[in-house]
């Protein structure tokens, strides 16, 4: 695969050039070994395309996910509690989660546990592979991303996703580059509040 398109949001990009090269070295070897040939696997079922020869997220996924891993990429898990009272989750969303289900017990309010996961991080950059549906791509990055971001695991989130051009040869309903960028771009400056690039990747 190849990288088409990159996107810089609060300066993510320009930070890891500048203190995390090696990293951003890594990933693009990653995605240069990808072979997308091979991934196109999955006979369509769709009344629009029906018998055509498409683009396998499951496939894409685990080779990312093989070589990613070869590298020293791994799992990461920020866990942390919730409850109803929105003035106490802001009372305890910078404590460690032991002191958070203190704090909300302790005011009379039941503590849910709760968490988030990235499935590759290391050296404290964080990496999501999205060629899901365009829903999980905004948890990705409003969500997810953050968590790790403000729970102090991650300098930056880089969210890996296909070109229009490549989701055209995939299921219905995938995100895609252009699509998030516009969503990010239109959030204004500041938001999300985490630094993030944007990889747009084709075959």
């Amino acid at each position: 695969m190849k990288i088409v398109e990159t996107y810089s949001h609060l300066n993510g990009l320009e930070y890891l050039l500048v203190h995390k090269p090696k990293l951003w070295r890594d990933l693009q070897g990653v995605i240069k070994a990808v072979n997308a040939g091979a991934c196109k696997t999955k006979v369509s079922k769709e009344k629009t395309m029906p018998g055509r020869m498409l683009f396998s997220p499951v496939a894409m996924n685990q080779s990312f996910k093989d070589l990613l891993s070869e590298r020293g990429w791994g799992e990461s898990r920020v866990s942390y509690w919730v409850t109803k009272d929105a003035r106490l989750i802001r009372k305890t969303l910078t404590m460690p989660p032991a002191e958070q289900k203190q704090e909300i017990e302790a005011a009379g309010e039941s503590a849910i546990f709760s968490y988030n996961q990235t499935d590759f991080v290391k050296d404290r950059v964080a990496i999501e592979i999205q060629f899901g549906k365009y829903a999980f791509v905004a948890y990705d990055l409003f969500v997810k991303h953050l968590a790790f971001y403000v729970g102090d695991k991650m300098d930056v989130g880089i969210e890996i996703l296909p070109m229009k051009s490549l989701q055209s040869q995939m299921s219905s309903g995938v995100g895609y580059y252009e699509g998030e960028l516009y969503n990010v771009v239109r959030q204004g400056r500041g938001v999300p509040a985490v630094p993030l690039i944007l990889v747009g990747v084709d075959a």
